[in-house]
């Protein structure tokens, strides 16, 4: 699936589905804000949530008083409706329509957040991309948390294949630029009450190679 399709894609699920009606809606994202506060992200950081789209997290930061916050997404549906949802306070976040394979970014970030973006990527060109805008828009010592469906979860999402990770083999795609700090395995229950079992891994941007 090229860029253009991916859009269309992507494009029509948040055209057609309300927040609620999608399979990886979660009121409180607390997986990710564990990472978060276990980093001790000081509320300055340049945070950046990859395939964001209209997930809550950025509320949640926005809430605890964050102040850089990015927001990455293919869709502009999906950032419309984010926009949308958080009204006058969507002006206090930086809002990217993007591939994510074909970002080219123009700051540095302390901590980067992907939660089931990386999985839809299943080609070996894909994910060096993936790896290499994340390299260069990381900053040295920098923070990457990343989230995806294990082995023991599904193996299709909104109708499109993904790749499943094991903490042994999502390390050791990441570790050819990064370096692995630990993972875990969570169960995400969806809005329909089935169960999606997720691997999440935090990595550093090391400052020696």
């Amino acid at each position: 699936m090229n860029t253009s399709e991916r859009k269309n894609h992507w494009n029509h699920v948040y055209d057609t589905k309300e927040l609620k009606d999608v399979s990886w809606f979660q009121p409180k994202p607390e997986t990710s804000l564990d990472f978060i506060h276990e980093f001790h992200v000081p509320k300055t950081s340049k945070i950046i949530d990859i395939g964001g789209g209209d997930s809550l997290l950025v509320d949640h930061l926005l809430d605890l008083g964050y102040e850089d916050l990015t927001v990455l997404d293919i869709s502009e549906k999906a950032i419309a409706k984010a926009k949308q949802r958080l009204g006058d306070r969507a002006e206090r976040v930086k809002w990217i329509v993007s591939d994510i394979t074909e970002f080219k970014a123009t700051e540095k970030y302390d901590f980067w957040h992907d939660r089931a973006a990386f999985h839809f990527l299943t080609t070996e060109e894909e994910i060096s991309k993936y790896l290499s805008v994340a390299k260069n828009a990381v900053r040295l010592e920098g923070i990457l948390v990343i989230g995806t469906f294990s082995e023991s979860g599904p193996v299709k999402c909104s109708g499109l294949n993904i790749k499943q990770y094991s903490e042994k083999s999502l390390g050791e795609k990441m570790n050819r630029l990064f370096k692995k700090i630990k993972c875990i395995t969570v169960d995400h229950i969806t809005p329909f009450q089935t169960i999606q079992n997720f691997v999440f891994c935090s990595f550093l941007n090391p400052a020696l190679s």
